[in-house]
């Protein structure tokens, strides 16, 4: 049995109707979860907003990276972090493959230039970590620009620390069943058909590849000031919320926790990259 127009005409509230579902067993637990999911994430968007006036105010400058596979959920994320901020003091980067002048330049310097300013917060839809993974495995670097970046980088963040610039680097974790999933779920919708790219459509076959230089990232770029946040989970909604009450937990902001929301991450989704922990896209 299905809701009709005239089971819930009488409906006044949420509760009448849950009530009107158990009576005439309506299974609704989609629509529960669905419920509950918006509701914690508004309130972690209104934390947001107050931490970013915080930022403003203090001046802080705060650049969050997001990695991982293609199709790990990283725009769909970002657009959820950012939907209710003021966009005065907040951006999204997302740059293309460099120009022919920018590949003759030192390779930071084009991310130098879009680093967040004072009071502002920066997202990272991918980020120099290009050049350690999809670069390599697609063969558009040299093996030398492989490893004089990974030689670079931590230097480099750590450049960036003692400047006081606070760096968040995550990791968006999915399995390989869960990649095809989606992959096939955006070649079947057109509007979502432009998110696939050539280079998409080599993730899966050059999946153990990507686990390698994956590996070699986490190994040589994790460190105390600028550790890996890996965001494990193959629910794309749970990987949201999750990160976004890591990000919160992390700043002492005016206001926080007036929403009510636990603020703080779910330890089996939310981690720190450890050589023994258990990933599950190996």
């Amino acid at each position: 049995m299905k809701f009709t127009a005239e089971l819930l005409e009488n409906v006044k509230s949420r509760d009448d109707l849950f009530a009107l579902a158990k009576e005439h067993k309506i299974p609704i637990d989609k629509t529960i979860k669905k419920l509950k999911y918006e509701a914690e994430l508004r309130l972690l968007q209104s934390e947001f907003v107050n931490l970013q006036k915080w930022i403003a105010e203090k001046k802080k400058r705060v650049a969050i990276l997001f990695e991982g596979r293609d199709a790990a959920g990283k725009g769909g994320s970002i657009k959820r972090f950012k939907e209710h901020l003021n966009p005065r003091t907040s951006r999204v980067v997302a740059l293309t493959k460099p120009t022919e002048v920018e590949k003759g330049q030192w390779y930071f310097r084009r991310y130098i230039k879009v680093l967040p300013n004072p009071g502002e917060v920066v997202f990272f839809d991918r980020s120099w970590y290009n050049r350690a993974v999809v670069e390599p495995v697609m063969g558009f670097c040299s093996d030398e620009q492989y490893k004089q970046f990974m030689g670079q980088v931590p230097e480099f963040e750590h450049l960036l620390y003692e400047d006081n610039l606070k760096i968040i680097k995550f990791w968006f974790s999915i399995s390989k069943d869960e990649q095809k999933k989606r992959f096939d779920a955006r070649l079947s919708n057109p509007l979502k058909r432009w998110k696939f790219s050539p280079v998409d459509m080599k993730g899966q076959e050059l999946w153990d590849r990507y686990t390698h230089f994956k590996e070699q990232m986490f190994s040589g770029t994790h460190t105390n000031f600028s550790p890996w946040i890996i965001v494990k989970t193959n629910n794309k909604k749970e990987a949201r919320l999750e990160s976004m009450r890591y990000v919160l937990s992390q700043f002492d902001y005016a206001g926080k926790g007036e929403s009510g929301i636990s603020l703080l991450p779910d330890p089996n989704v939310i981690m720190r990259y450890h050589r023994s922990a258990i990933q599950i896209d190996i």
